[in-house]
């Protein structure tokens, strides 16, 4: 049976809090053994969502399920339906053949899913040492040599006033969960209590009502973190963050910065607030770094395994090859044209799975709207299988010159081979290097063969070699001649 991710969350906070196994088996109505498995797990990142539904037997029927318990939202509490009454209706009125256990776990999963509890946000402005404070900033900075407007995550401790900060392209749930974890292996420790708003993309509170987003539950329950949501349009209720996001821009974002990637922004950011909170102090007059000792001791373990903050959705790829993700294109291969699959949407990338979880690519993700995103490699697959295609594809503009002219004059069987061998050196080294590869390869009067184009396209990846070192190329040729050998 499933375990509700909130009670997995209560597990591994009551356990981080100090209560033992048994009182919280007993507390909630859970065994042992389960508050053992999720209190002892390392890793709670949301796992790709590739497995059979739990519920084929009424999936015909879940829509008309969903229609009778939402009616019942606004029936009397005593005239709702139970789930022996929803599985009689069933019966009678639509032939249902399935159990009555499997409609009574539907039906469960159902209002766990949809339950509002008053538990789930509070406020509370006695800052506690552990304690920390999150919201976002906008800033404007040149990245690469393109002016750009990027968002600006901070969290601060306000018992001892010790700010961090780090910027990101969007302010999505993955983006965020993927900033915090950045800020809590910079801290060392994990917060005790996160304070957050509306805005934050973690949840959300409407007159009193927390739903949070299901990646930020399962990023709560890896670190074992609590969660208070502030009031909307109440600022006032985190005033520590409010004040750092304004301070932190006046005095590490002025004048506006220039850096060869968000990364490397992200490198003075940090080297910025372990600046400012050398000196700084709290609002008692200790200095922060003194203060700052007193939270981390307040504060939670890391746990063994990092989080991993991806976001899985469904697409399914159109006939060229592309899946649409946040009204982005992204090209897996003509190979997988019209299929359905699973898409991973991490801070910086998205990765695209078959059905049973077999990697079919991963691609840098766009931060813009109506664009377009292609690994050439990714079209190589196609091409194997049909070599004479590499005429017409968009892929020859992705290629040096030099290296599309070998392969229009190699015969079928010449640019199969050549063909995969470029893409199984892409895997390791990348398409541009792969790519380089084969044409030195070509121009030493040899058809790329796979062992050859893999060896010498991690050397130019890994910058192959210097002026004054020995030239392997010899060592080329030895690798082609064992491939031949083979063959």
């Amino acid at each position: 049976m499933t375990v509700p991710l909130d009670t997995r969350q209560a597990i591994r906070e009551l356990d981080a809090g100090g209560a033992s196994r048994s009182q919280i088996a007993r507390e909630l109505h859970v065994s042992r053994n389960t508050v053992r498995k999720y209190a002892d797990m390392e890793d709670m990142s949301p796992a790709a969502p590739v497995s059979a539904r739990p519920h084929p037997a009424i999936d015909a029927d879940a829509a008309w399920v969903d229609s009778v318990l939402e009616a019942d939202l606004g029936a009397p509490r005593k005239q709702r339906h139970t789930a022996k009454r929803i599985y009689d209706r069933l019966v009678e009125e639509r032939g249902y053949a399935g159990s009555y256990s499997t409609v009574c776990r539907y039906v469960g999963e159902w209002r766990r899913g949809h339950s509002r509890s008053p538990r789930e946000g509070y406020l509370e402005l006695a800052w506690e040492p552990g304690t920390a404070q999150v919201d976002y900033g906008s800033f404007r900075a040149v990245v690469a040599g393109v002016p750009r407007t990027l968002r600006l995550l901070v969290v601060t401790l306000p018992h001892s006033n010790a700010r961090f900060c780090v910027a990101m392209e969007l302010e999505r749930s993955e983006c965020l969960c993927w900033g915090l974890r950045l800020v809590f292996e910079w801290a060392g420790r994990a917060p005790r209590v996160l304070v957050l708003d509306n805005a934050t993309e973690a949840g959300r509170m409407l007159r009193g009502i927390v739903t949070e987003s299901e990646l930020f539950s399962h990023f709560r329950a890896h670190y074992r973190c609590e969660v208070r949501f502030c009031n909307p349009h109440s600022g006032n209720e985190k005033g520590s963050v409010e004040n750092a996001v304004g301070f932190l821009r006046r005095n590490l974002l002025v004048p506006v910065p220039e850096a060869a990637s968000v990364d490397e922004l992200n490198e003075g950011l940090r080297a910025g607030c372990e600046r400012i909170n050398a000196g700084a102090r709290n609002r008692a007059g200790a200095p922060t770094p003194e203060a700052l000792r007193e939270d981390l001791a307040g504060m939670l373990a890391l746990p063994g395994a990092p989080f991993d903050a991806v976001r899985w959705t469904h697409a399914r790829a159109d006939k060229r090859g592309y899946v649409r993700v946040d009204g982005n294109l992204y090209c897996v291969g003509p190979a997988w044209h019209d299929r359905e699959l699973v898409v991973g949407v991490r801070a910086r990338s998205v990765e695209v799975l078959a059905d049973r979880g077999r990697r079919v690519a991963t691609l840098a993700r766009s931060f813009g709207e109506g664009e377009t995103v292609r690994n050439p490699a990714s079209l190589i697959p196609a091409l194997v299988a049909r070599p004479r295609a590499f005429g017409e594809s968009t892929i020859r503009r992705d290629m040096p010159g030099a290296l599309v002219g070998e392969l229009d004059r190699c015969d079928k069987a010449g640019r199969r081979k050549a063909l995969r061998a470029i893409g199984r050196a892409s895997e390791h080294s990348g398409f541009g290097a792969a790519c380089e590869a084969a044409a030195r390869i070509f121009a030493g009067g040899r058809v790329p063969d796979d062992a050859s184009c893999d060896a010498l396209a991690r050397r130019v990846a890994a910058g192959g070699p210097e002026p004054g070192q020995a030239d392997l190329a010899v060592y080329d040729g030895f690798l082609g001649e064992a491939a031949r050998d083979a063959e």
